[in-house]
This record gives structure tokens, C-alpha cells and sequence, in this order.
């Protein structure tokens, strides 16, 4: 008996220790952004592109209130409900303080500078797809905001998900920095999945989740459950819109439909950010979702 104690012992500390292990912050490589310089003019239409006003910035701001990057959005979720931090230049309450890499880190790994894990609530999993000239484009335009001298606001998160470990083995699950869709032979195309899998994160709304909170990849904007409890967020393949090209690009400016119905709730606040996108980002974004069958 005593010998079965021992190796049941022996095995739960083996378990743990690989789980340990397996479940480590992975930074990227040490020399990842050596030598960049960013560009706070492109920064800009990463910014725009990426929607950091529509959590970051304050409940209902406006103009150029959404440049104060206080945080405090909530967003509710069968997992609990995550609160927006303060990504403001002010070096106490916000990310004046950090260095590009940690940025980098954080936008594509999900790691903060201390080594935590973010929750995914933060689209990491989609901004792992993106370039490092672009991350150090954003990490310059940000710095250019105003500073908010404003606490970030506890998560409400319970156990289990409270235990932030846990989120390394899912991030092995499902962290990939592959495309979705494998092809885009266009450059249009190139450039309407890199908005819509990378910059703006569509996915993240219009893609069924499974039961652990992973986009499911063979359900690829089919449509998904709204994580508040209330509706549903709608398919946008091509079939499911059965829109022109032009039909969707002049929503994504607009706001209109082709039935003259208007967006609302947050697909508003995706609008107002990229209507002030160039009308080719807007047309490639339509190009991609009609190539979606």
C-alpha cells in the first residue's frame, strides 16, 4: 500500500510539473522587434482597423473622446465577465510604461509584462496573425493619445477560469497565427483577410465557439450566439448575405443596408471605425467574405 501511495504520489507530481511547463507564457523570440520603427501615421489605420476605441474608449464617448484609451468596457460571457483595462499612454494606470516588445507580446502572445496570461477576451488569437511593422505602427500611434489617469477595473471571473494558468494550455489549443483561408490569390484578396482575420477580428463575433471557447474554424462565420445571452450574431459568408460587393463596402461606410435597415448595437461602433478606413480596405473586406462560400 505504502508503495502504491508513493507512485501515485510520483505521478500526480509528474502531471503537474508537464502541466506546469505546458502551460508557461510563450513570448516571442527576443530579436522580434529589434530595429523597428513605427509610424504613428500608419498606426492610425491599424488603430482604426483594429476597433481599440470600441472597448478601450469610454461608455459612450464620441469624437475624440474615443482616443482616450481609459478602458472599462464590459464584456459579458458564459465564462464570466471581462472588463476593457486602460491601454492609455499614462505610465501608472496604462501602458506608458512598457517597452514595444512587451507590447508585442501582449498583442500577439496574449502575455502581459509581468508574464500572465491574458484571457482571450483580449483577440489575441486573431492579432497573432498580424505584422510586426504593423504592431509597432499601432505601439507608435498610441503613444501619440491622451494619458487617463484611470484604474482598470477588476475582471468577475470565477473559479475556475480565475486561474489564469489554465490559459496556457488553451492558448496550445488555440493560438495559431496560420490563415483560415488558405488561398487568397489576389491581392485584394491578401489584403481583405488580413483586415478581416488579423486587424479587425470578425471572427471573433461571427464564429461559433465550442464547448471550451475556441473559434471553430469549419464554422468559419457562420454565425454565432451572442456571448451576452441576448440574439444571435449573423452568418456573413456570401451565401448567408447574398450581397454584392459593393452592397458591402457601402455598409461598412454607411451603416445602411441594401434595404435601407441600419446597423446597430456594437456593429455600429465596427462602423464608425472603418468608415474612416480607405475605400479599398473596405472593398478588399468585401472581396473576402464573397470568396466565403
Amino acid at each position: 500500500m505504502r508503495r502504491f501511495f508513493l507512485v501515485i504520489v510520483a505521478l500526480a507530481a509528474v502531471l503537474a510539473a508537464a502541466g506546469w511547463f505546458l502551460s508557461a507564457p510563450a513570448r516571442l523570440p527576443a530579436d522580434a522587434t529589434a530595429g523597428l520603427e513605427g509610424d504613428p501615421g500608419r498606426g492610425e489605420r491599424i488603430f482604426l482597423a483594429g476597433g481599440c476605441a470600441s472597448c478601450h474608449a469610454p461608455e459612450d464617448a464620441e469624437g475624440e473622446e474615443r482616443r482616450v484609451l481609459a478602458g472599462g468596457h464590459r464584456l459579458d460571457s458564459e465564462f464570466g465577465t471581462f472588463v476593457a483595462p486602460n491601454i492609455s499612454p499614462d505610465p501608472e494606470h496604462g501602458i506608458g510604461g512598457w517597452t514595444l516588445a512587451q507590447f508585442a507580446d501582449a498583442m500577439m502572445r496574449g502575455v502581459s509584462p509581468d508574464g500572465r496570461h491574458y484571457y482571450p477576451a483580449f483577440p489575441y488569437t486573431s492579432y497573432a496573425k498580424m505584422e510586426m511593422q504593423d504592431v509597432a505602427d499601432l505601439w507608435a500611434f498610441l503613444q501619440t493619445l491622451p494619458a487617463a489617469d484611470v484604474e482598470s477595473a477588476a475582471h468577475d471571473v470565477s473559479f475556475p477560469y480565475n486561474l489564469r494558468r489554465g490559459i496556457g494550455i488553451w492558448k496550445r489549443l488555440y493560438v495559431d497565427d496560420a490563415f483560415v483561408m488558405t488561398h487568397a490569390g489576389t491581392a485584394q484578396l491578401e489584403r481583405g483577410r488580413y483586415l478581416v482575420e488579423a486587424l479587425a477580428h470578425c471572427a471573433e463575433c461571427h464564429t461559433p465557439r465550442d464547448r471550451f471557447g475556441g473559434l471553430d474554424p469549419e464554422r468559419w462565420m457562420e454565425g454565432a450566439p451572442n456571448p451576452s445571452g441576448e440574439g444571435r450574431i449573423p452568418a456573413i459568408t456570401h451565401d448567408a448575405l447574398g450581397w454584392s460587393a459593393s452592397d458591402i463596402a457601402w455598409y461598412l461606410e454607411s451603416g445602411f443596408t441594401p434595404d435601407y435597415d441600419s446597423a446597430g448595437g456594437s456593429m455600429a461602433d465596427v462602423i464608425t471605425n472603418l468608415a474612416q478606413l480607405e475605400a479599398a480596405d473596405r472593398e478588399a473586406i468585401a472581396a473576402y467574405l464573397l470568396a466565403l462560400n
